[in-house]
């Protein structure tokens, strides 16, 4: 027990040093701006953070030809899928998206592939050896296709986080997100990754809508989901909050602007989704847009 303890201290010392360490400044400043490149593919590796809904929103916005896949568990890690034990692996593909991660990143048959690393963030870094994970799919995403473009996808921890669920978005990016790539790209083979600010993006339209000036939107649950009973799930999103998400990808993605996109959309199962009101539309995909062209690792220019 006393060698257990040890280690885990040590490992949370090494953690607490890399984050002490991290430059967001000289982070963000190796990035340059892709030129816009709408994908015509993507895939998407994760968990019910990505879902079902918000890929097959972002098609829509993306347009005719464009093609996606995907592969999710229920809240696994990058580890996990790299090591092919995914909880909920077969209840969460039971889709006709689903392509197995390994055959799918190696096949080069995508433009873009988006990772996206479980939550709680700090025991996928402690636990589940996440900066190693996320350089080998990088590296098998380049290794098939040079010119691929690899992104990790930024989510969010519980509302009810006790540090507060806003001052988590805040302090997670430099603390542990850009930590997270910056170990990931010291492996040569990974080539760039750029990172997909929906977190930002969220906390961004969050506190506009809780000053009052998003019209038909009151607070941060208003992108939550609820259960049978009406309350609100801590984590998962509801459509306007899946909607949200899609756009933050779209403008990343794309290198475009995300104004004048539909909101009204389906979802994967081809019912139609709950829209935003239409007076709050224009102001959620100026928001989104402005978070990411204002955050360089997205590889989007201001």
């Amino acid at each position: 027990m006393l060698i257990a303890g040890a280690a885990v201290a040590m490992v949370a010392a090494a953690g607490l040093r890399w984050r002490a360490r991290h430059d967001s400044a000289a982070f963000a400043a190796q990035y340059a701006a892709l030129p816009p490149r709408p994908p015509g593919s993507v895939y998407h590796l994760g968990h019910s953070l990505v879902g079902r809904d918000m890929p097959a929103m972002l098609a829509q916005m993306m347009g005719s030809g464009y093609r996606y896949n995907s592969q999710l568990g229920w809240g696994a890690s990058l580890n996990q899928h790299r090591a092919g034990e995914v909880p909920g692996h077969a209840e969460e593909n039971a889709t006709p998206a689903y392509r197995a991660a390994e055959a799918a990143i190696g096949s080069g048959d995508y433009d873009a592939v988006v990772l996206t690393e479980m939550v709680e963030l700090r025991d996928a870094l402690r636990w589940h050896d996440s900066a190693v994970a996320l350089a080998h799919w990088a590296a098998l995403a380049r290794a098939a296709r040079p010119d691929v473009r690899v992104y990790l996808y930024e989510t969010w921890h519980r509302l009810d986080d006790p540090q507060g669920w806003l001052s988590r978005l805040d302090a997670d990016l430099p603390g542990l997100w850009e930590p997270l790539v910056a170990e990931a790209m010291a492996d040569p083979a990974t080539g760039s990754i750029h990172i997909i600010p929906a977190g930002q993006a969220m906390a961004a339209l969050v506190r506009r809508i809780e000053a009052g000036e998003v019209p038909g939107l009151t607070n941060r649950q208003d992108l939550f989901a609820r259960d049978a009973a009406g309350e609100v799930d801590p984590i998962h999103l509801n459509d306007l909050g899946a909607y949200v998400v899609a756009l933050v990808h779209y403008a990343v993605l794309s290198g475009a602007s995300p104004l004048g996109l539909p909101h009204r959309l389906n979802l994967a199962d081809g019912t139609p989704a709950t829209a935003p009101p239409d007076a709050a539309a224009p102001i959620i995909q100026a928001v989104v847009w402005d978070a990411v062209r204002g955050y360089a690792p997205s590889g989007v220019s201001g």
